[in-house]
């Protein structure tokens, strides 16, 4: 099946069509589509779900999107659903490694590093056909970076029980435990019910 992904980010794209492999993954650009929406929702959900539908109600065809991002607990859940333009000021946001020096900073004095990553993806199928689901990947903070597979604070986000950063893990490896990749596994089973 060909499944648009409505998003920019080729990084995601990647990612999914690693765990989605027998289908065929596309961005909008890919059919000259410009897409760019506007992430005005209060939770993740909001967000992929109506970028699901703003995308599916242009091309009336199945439509992946995903909202996802950092939520670190002394930080009350932030960066959250800003997590992409954490630290951004008039406009302009900030390069990763900005983003997560930024985010550092904010944890100087901070005892508890605890943190998880979420990810909410929705699959369209038709307007009153929709599947949802959420998933996390539950990690600390890491005040030293390392690795360089992965993107955003990926080499800052470390999991202690496999001693690494998720940017030190194999794509393969990080594919069945991340958030998005624990929450494209679950689409993928149901594309194969569909």
């Amino acid at each position: 099946m060909e499944i648009i992904i409505a998003t920019g980010n080729r990084h995601k794209l990647i990612e999914l069509q690693d765990i989605l492999g027998s289908h065929t993954l596309l961005l909008p650009e890919d059919i000259g589509i410009d897409f760019d929406f506007e992430e005005t929702g209060e939770s993740f959900l909001t967000n992929s779900k109506g970028k699901a539908f703003d995308l599916f109600n242009r091309i009336n065809r199945p439509v992946i999107a995903d909202d996802s991002g950092l939520s670190v607990h002394a930080l009350n859940g932030e960066p959250g659903i800003y997590s992409a333009r954490y630290g951004s000021t008039g406009g302009k946001e900030l390069e990763a490694r900005a983003r997560n020096l930024y985010l550092l900073d904010k944890l100087e004095g901070k005892d508890d590093l605890s943190a998880e990553f979420i990810c909410c993806m929705t699959l369209v199928m038709d307007t009153n056909r929709f599947f949802i689901v959420q998933e996390s990947l539950k990690g600390e903070i890491t005040r030293t970076f390392a690795g360089i597979n992965g993107f955003g604070y990926d080499p800052i986000f470390y999991l202690p029980e496999y001693g690494k950063t998720v940017a030190e893990l194999a794509e393969e490896e990080k594919n069945k435990i991340s958030h998005r990749g624990k929450a494209g596994y679950r689409i993928a089973r149901l594309l194969e019910e569909i």
